[in-house]
């Protein structure tokens, strides 16, 4: 069985539809299954069983404290392991998010650890979605990821595109290239370059130069240049032995499964909404477009602030109006339009706009359910990460893709089911929250 944990719950669909697509009958954890359902997913004499090839469980510690980051991954490693995982794919974002403490670095680090591994490979690259790697800098379609909207993440702003010097700020292992000629040479060159770099440290596989940040004989970690589909089918050959690789979502595109067909989600009848608490720029881009066809209303941070419990009702009451008129057509509740819709730091002693989106998007979710809906769009890690908690849905089936990285999947809220988008705020075309609902069954 292939086990994966990924941080945030966007990076679990996200990766779930990727191995559905390459055949892998997957099961999305959200967080660590309990006892009675890690033995009904267990797999007898390390055969697969309870009819998953591969389970993904969802965390939400991209941006959380990277201690607590490290303690709830290494709980998912235990889960996994205990259901008979033999590989482990550790998936963060394809744009690397993180700050110079972590995450990414440490949950490595300690995964490696915990699996007594000294080799791993670091593929952020997701050409689909426009996310490639060349020379160990990061492009976002053709841009330098320093230079991309990411800049101005308000939780992890990426300033340097530089993979193996991002890494190497916040691990303790020591961080090499695998450079696009060698993995253009293939599979065999690829194997060669990762054991010839290891007898040295500092060493940048197939390459004359050292980028290594002096670990020694520990953990080698090897960031690896990818820009085309068969580029990561080159780099997943290659490194199929290894207990622990990790990456985007993209490095899976090489895998290959014992070809289960994917699940076709129905359509639920009922109201629909779309909910969405990211401040990406292709977020703002798709809620301008749903904006001129759909009914909207943006959070007001001060009017939650002073009333949070009536701000929520009243949204409530006005999505239930909308949809006393048509109940097939969504409605949109978002955070952040346009970049001067973001909020600045707050007095001290005062709950950040962040939280509060995140309370509010989730409640509205919640009440939504309550109120008839059935099928929601959410987008944002963050967002999504909560809205989930707070329906109460503990496991998710994949359905329909929608996007490169965007799948519809469905889960039981309390013994409802719902249709659910869990949207990464970077991914989707600009249409995406109005046409998503057509490729349901």
């Amino acid at each position: 069985m292939l086990g994966a944990i990924a941080d945030d719950f966007t990076g679990a669909t996200d990766l779930a539809m990727t191995l559905v697509a390459r055949g892998f009958r997957t099961v999305v954890s959200i967080g660590v299954p309990g006892h009675e359902r890690i033995s009904a997913l267990a797999a007898p004499d390390g055969q697969t069983g309870a009819g998953a090839d591969a389970v993904v469980i969802a965390l939400k510690t991209r941006t959380i404290e990277p201690s607590a980051a490290v303690a709830a991954s290494r709980n998912a490693l235990r889960g996994l392991r205990q259901m008979g995982a033999t590989r482990v794919y550790d998936k963060y974002c394809s744009t690397f998010d993180s700050t110079p403490r972590g995450n990414i670095g440490p949950v490595l680090d300690a995964l490696a650890a915990d699996l007594e591994t000294t080799i791993t490979v670091v593929v952020p690259a997701f050409p689909d979605a426009g996310r490639t790697v060349v020379d160990g800098q990061l492009f976002v379609h053709g841009t330098p990821l320093a230079e991309s909207p990411m800049r101005h993440h308000p939780l992890t702003p990426m300033t340097d595109s530089d993979v193996p010097r991002l890494l190497s700020a916040q691990s303790t292992a020591a961080v090499s290239l695998i450079p696009l000629e060698t993995v253009r040479a293939g599979v065999t060159a690829v194997r060669a370059a990762l054991e010839a770099a290891g007898a040295g440290p500092g060493a940048r596989a197939g390459s004359a130069a050292g980028s290594g940040s002096g670990a020694g004989a520990g953990l080698r970690a090897f960031v690896v240049d990818a820009e085309t589909e068969h580029d990561l089918a080159v780099i997943a050959e290659a490194t199929a032995d290894l207990p622990l690789v990790t990456g985007g979502s993209g490095l899976a595109l090489g895998f290959s499964g014992p070809g289960t067909p994917p699940v076709m989600l129905p359509t639920r009848p009922g109201p629909r909404a779309v909910l969405a608490g990211s401040a990406s720029s292709a977020t703002r881009g798709q809620i301008a477009h749903a904006r001129s066809r759909m009914p909207h209303r943006r959070l007001d941070i001060d009017a939650l602030r002073a009333d949070f419990a009536g701000t929520v009702a009243g949204l409530v009451s006005w999505a239930r109006d909308q949809w006393l008129v048509d109940d097939e057509k969504p409605v949109l509740v978002y955070a952040v339009g346009d970049l001067a819709d973001v909020q600045p730091a707050t007095d001290p002693g005062e709950v950040p706009a962040a939280d509060l989106v995140e309370q509010a998007l989730s409640q509205l979710a919640s009440d939504f359910a309550d109120a008839g809906c059935r099928e929601l769009i959410v987008a944002g890690g963050e967002t999504s990460g909560a809205v989930v908690s707070a329906l109460g849905v503990r496991e998710l089936v994949i359905g329909q893709p929608v996007a490169p990285g965007v799948t519809w999947a469905s889960g039981d809220s309390r013994g409802r089911v719902m249709n659910l988008l869990l949207k990464s705020g970077n991914f989707g075309a600009e249409d995406l929250m109005s046409g998503a609902w057509t490729v349901l069954a």
